[in-house]
């Protein structure tokens, strides 16, 4: 697979824009990285809450244990730390689905930040490229000598705008009809040009004239 174009204009704008996507990659995953550490900041309180609601849980449930030996009253006095003690674990609880829940909010802000841009222009970025690399590769397999850009003048004749033919040739066509190799290369470079590709050199008859 043929990743850069031969010309050295077209092969220096490809490797530009690979180096900006590769440095737009890196932004937004920064970015994305920015993003989930700042939500998952605010999951703070609910730590501090669960935090909170566990010790409390665990020091109710620890009376409720000490009074519960007490002789005569003991079951009497500790059940109200039994259900001071749930409140203080449903505190913990809800603290804990908080931290989750912000987590769980965090990650997705995060890729949401990163992915989305990165996708749009990455994906931009690769069909262009796979584009290019389709195409140029057809056009290496077609083009190997002199006589090959035959096929590239008459594609360059029905395709170009006629400006630009008018520019090569007065007339394109009577001159690919006498075989004015000139002309015909000049046409072949036009449609080789956008695949990045060079006309084959000349034959050693030609170059010696």
């Amino acid at each position: 697979m043929k990743l850069y174009a031969d010309l050295p204009g077209r092969r220096t704008t490809q490797l530009a824009s690979d180096v900006l996507v590769v440095a737009w990659v890196a932004l937004w995953a920064h970015l994305g990285r920015v993003v989930h550490d700042a939500v998952l900041g605010l999951a703070a309180p609910a730590r501090r809450l669960e935090s909170a609601g566990a010790g409390f849980g665990r020091s109710m449930g620890d009376a409720s244990r000490t009074l519960h030996q007490v002789p005569v009253v003991g079951d009497q006095l500790h059940a109200p730390f039994d259900r001071a003690a749930a409140t203080g674990t449903g505190i913990a609880g809800a603290g804990h689905d908080l931290v989750t829940a912000v987590a769980h909010l965090a990650l997705v802000l995060g890729w949401a930040t990163a992915l989305v841009p990165i996708l749009l222009v990455a994906g931009t970025w690769f069909v262009w490229r796979l584009r290019f690399a389709r195409r140029a590769r057809a056009a290496q397999r077609l083009v190997d000598s002199d006589a090959d850009v035959d096929l590239f003048a008459l594609r360059a004749m029905s395709r170009q705008p006629l400006p630009r033919l008018a520019r090569v040739s007065d007339d394109p066509v009577g001159a690919w009809r006498s075989g004015d190799r000139q002309v015909i290369r000049a046409l072949a470079a036009m449609e080789l040009k956008e695949a990045g590709l060079r006309p084959p050199p000349l034959p050693v008859s030609q170059t010696g004239r």
